[in-house]
C-alpha cells in the first residue's frame, strides 16, 4: 500500500470512529439518520456542484445506477448500525461489524474482482481480524440483555459493509466516478429513500433535531468525510489493502467507549490493538 492510501485510510478511520460515537452517545434513531444524511447532501452539494463544473465527468445510465445501487446498501448499512447501537454497547457492536465486513470484502475481492494480495497482506488482513474479535472478547457479554441481538444486527451490518465495498470500488475505479460525486450522490439517494420513513417519524426527527443538533450537524460532516477519504484511496489501491487497513478506527473506538462510555476492559483492547496494529503494518509494506 502507498503511503498516500496509508495517510487517507488512517485519517479516515479517526472520522469514522468519531462519528460512530457521536451517533452511539446521541442514542440515534430514525429521525437522527435521515437528518444527517439530509445535512450531508445540503452540505456537500456545493463541493459537488462544482466538481460537476470543473471536471465534467462521464456520468450516464450505469454510473447513475452504480450511485443509485450504493445509496440503497448504504441505507441499509445506517439503519442496521444505528439498531445494533440501540440495543448494544459501542465495545461490541463497532468490532463485530467492522471485522467482519472488512474481512468478507477481501474474500470477495479475490473471488470476483481478481484481486491477488501477497502472502504478507493476507496475514495483516488475518491479524486485523484476530484483534477485532479478541475485543469483543468475554463469551459470557453474549448473556446480557439484548447482547445477541446486538450481535446479529453487527454481523448483518457487516456484510453489507463488505457489499457497500466492492459497488464502490467498481463505481470509482472503474466507472471513474469521482469519489466526492460518488459519496454525494449515495446521500441524495438515501435521504430520498428515507423519506417516506422520516415522514412517518416525525416526531423522532423533532426530538433528534431539538436535543441533537450540534451531534447531527458533525456526523453530517465527519461521516462523508471519512467514506470519501476511503473512496479516494480505494480508486488506486486494491480492496483486499483497503479494507482490513481502516479498520485502524477499532482502536479509536475502542479507546473512546472506555474513556467517555465507561465500557471497561482496556487491557484486553490494548492486546486486540496492538494486533491490529502489526496487521496495518504489513499492509502497509507490501
Amino acid at each position: 500500500m502507498s503511503t498516500l492510501a496509508l495517510a487517507l485510510v488512517l485519517a479516515a478511520a479517526f472520522l469514522h470512529a468519531t462519528w460512530n460515537y457521536l451517533l452511539k452517545r446521541s442514542g440515534g434513531g430514525v429521525g437522527f439518520v435521515w437528518l444527517f444524511a439530509a445535512f450531508s447532501t445540503l452540505i456537500y452539494a456545493p463541493l459537488a456542484l462544482g466538481l460537476i463544473i470543473l471536471q465534467k465527468p462521464q456520468i450516464g445510465f450505469i454510473q447513475i445506477a452504480f450511485i443509485f445501487g450504493s445509496a440503497v446498501l448504504h441505507t441499509m448499512y445506517y439503519l442496521l448500525l444505528d439498531k445494533g447501537y440501540r440495543v448494544g454497547d459501542l465495545s461490541l457492536v463497532y468490532p463485530l461489524a467492522r471485522g467482519s465486513g472488512p474481512l468478507l470484502a477481501v474474500a470477495a475481492a479475490i473471488l470476483f474482482l481478481g484481486e491477488r494480495p501477497g502472502s504478507l497482506a493476507i496475514a495483516g488482513a488475518v491479524m486485523i481480524g484476530v484483534g477485532v474479535f479478541t475485543l469483543t472478547g468475554d463469551p459470557r457479554k453474549l448473556k446480557e440483555n439484548g447482547a445477541l441481538h446486538a450481535v446479529g444486527f453487527a454481523l448483518l451490518t457487516g456484510t453489507v459493509i463488505a457489499a457497500y465495498t466492492l459497488w464502490d470500488k467498481v463505481a470509482v475505479s472503474t466507472l471513474l466516478i469521482p469519489p466526492l460525486l460518488q459519496d454525494w450522490g449515495t446521500n441524495l439517494g438515501r435521504t430520498l429513500l428515507m423519506v417516506p420513513l422520516a415522514a412517518r417519524n416525525s416526531g423522532k426527527i423533532r426530538h433528534a433535531w431539538n436535543n441533537y443538533r450540534k451531534e447531527v450537524i458533525m456526523v453530517a460532516i465527519l461521516c462523508p468525510l471519512s467514506y470519501i477519504l476511503i473512496l479516494s484511496a480505494l480508486a488506486f489501491t486494491p480492496v483486499s489493502y483497503v479494507a482490513p487497513s481502516r479498520e485502524i478506527s477499532i482502536l479509536i473506538a475502542a479507546v473512546m467507549g472506555s474513556h467517555f462510555l465507561a465500557e471497561g476492559n482496556l487491557g484486553r483492547r490494548l492486546i486486540a490493538a496492538t494486533a491490529m496494529v502489526i496487521g496495518v503494518i504489513a499492509l502497509a509494506l507490501c
